[in-house]
């Protein structure tokens, strides 16, 4: 009747569940070195907070995956649709979704609008992340099913109806419509931190995968019954969630294990040199600076990019007269050789290591003053 040759869940889904879990196995494996590396400051810089959270709604998107994408019987627990396809599968797409929002938003946050993304903000954002997917599932979770989806027994099948399809697939793009505005509005970000280029290429990947998901659900609407296409349909989810993870922090990763001391000195550099300090006006006629408060707990390391410098920045006759290695900055083994630290003060406060060892001249807990500036021009904090 609908010329599809239909298949019941055999080995080749079996494989495919196999597959996928190892490409899950190894995106944990890189955030579990993340973490027990979390002081490197290439590493900290990517808030690797969010970034596990939305690995955790990949794991449970998947989980989704087998029921909706009949990779398993139907039948017992795995035949309550609703619980699987709505709670789970549609949930997490939209968790994904929005927590890779709220991390281009820190940033937006940070870098144009000049404002703290404290442990407030993060809890707030993680308030609007869960009000807005939970609702949107309750809606539909207490529609009727024949108006949104429902288990048929004759087929060991989930029926979602067109209707329920076209609204989910066309909140997919309206979310990551507004996740394409702020990475727009990141186009002149710190070259220190990558995030740009990132952010592009993981919008592409997403654009691919909703127009992958588009064309499936809206024109193969039996697309579950053949295996070759229901098995696509699974891979391209897990390969395209696991890629935005691995672009989010492969790359600090991948140069911690392989160039690691050069690379964070090149980092450092970098980061002292095209700055915060030339990318806000933080100045003020009186000559001090609003500084953006960082809880030290937090993970963004990107947050206190805000340094508290004066007008005057770091200039390249400053970082000539003071670098670390002498004239050739990237001279790693003479560095290492002598030993001598990187000057830790040129840094946001949130990449930092000294940043527990008060400096002479900084202002006492009961005083709202300084002192005398530090030697570069900033006030001491």
């Amino acid at each position: 009747m609908y010329h599809i040759t239909a298949s019941n869940p055999g080995k080749d889904d079996t494989i495919t569940i196999a597959v996928c879990s190892g490409f899950l196995g190894l995106t944990a494996m890189l955030l579990v070195y993340a973490w027990c590396n979390y002081n490197y400051r290439p590493i900290r810089a990517k808030n690797l907070t969010w970034t596990t959270l939305i690995y955790c709604a990949t794991v449970l998107w998947f989980i989704g995956n087998l029921v909706t994408n009949n990779h398993v019987r139907l039948v017992g627990v795995w035949s309550n649709c609703k619980l699987w396809i709505l709670w789970f599968r549609v949930l997490f797409v939209y968790v994904f979704a929005t927590m890779t929002i709220v991390r281009f938003y820190a940033l937006d946050r940070v870098f144009n609008q000049k404002k703290p993304f404290t442990r407030r903000s993060s809890l707030i954002s993680g308030a609007v992340v869960i009000v807005f997917n939970v609702t949107y599932c309750l809606v539909n979770q207490l529609i009727s099913s024949s108006l949104t989806l429902e288990y048929v027994p004759d087929l060991e099948a989930c029926k979602i109806t067109m209707a329920f399809r076209i609204a989910a697939v066309s909140v997919q793009w309206l979310l990551w419509g507004a996740c394409g505005v702020l990475i727009f509005r990141l186009r002149n970000i710190q070259s220190s931190f990558n995030e740009f280029r990132e952010s592009v290429a993981i919008f592409l990947v997403i654009i691919g995968l909703l127009t992958e998901t588009s064309v499936t659900n809206l024109h193969y609407e039996y697309y579950v019954f053949e295996k070759k296409r229901r098995i696509q349909k699974t891979y391209v989810d897990v390969v395209a969630s696991v890629l935005v993870i691995w672009l989010f922090i492969g790359y600090p990763v991948y140069k911690s294990i392989f160039d690691r001391e050069s690379y964070e000195q090149m980092w450092l550099e970098r980061l002292a040199k095209d700055g915060p300090g030339n990318t806000y006006d933080c100045s003020n006629p009186q000559g001090t600076t609003a500084y953006a408060k960082m809880d030290e707990n937090t993970d963004s390391g990107f947050n206190n990019s805000q340094v508290n410098y004066n007008g005057k920045g770091i200039n390249s006759a400053y970082m000539n007269n003071h670098r670390p290695f002498g004239d050739d900055p990237f001279n790693i083994e003479s560095g290492m050789s002598t030993h001598v630290p990187y000057n830790d003060n040129l840094l946001p406060m949130a990449l930092r290591n000294n940043i527990h060892n008060p400096l002479l001249n900084s202002p006492s807990l009961f005083g709202g003053n300084y002192s005398n500036s530090h030697p570069d021009g900033r006030h001491v904090i």
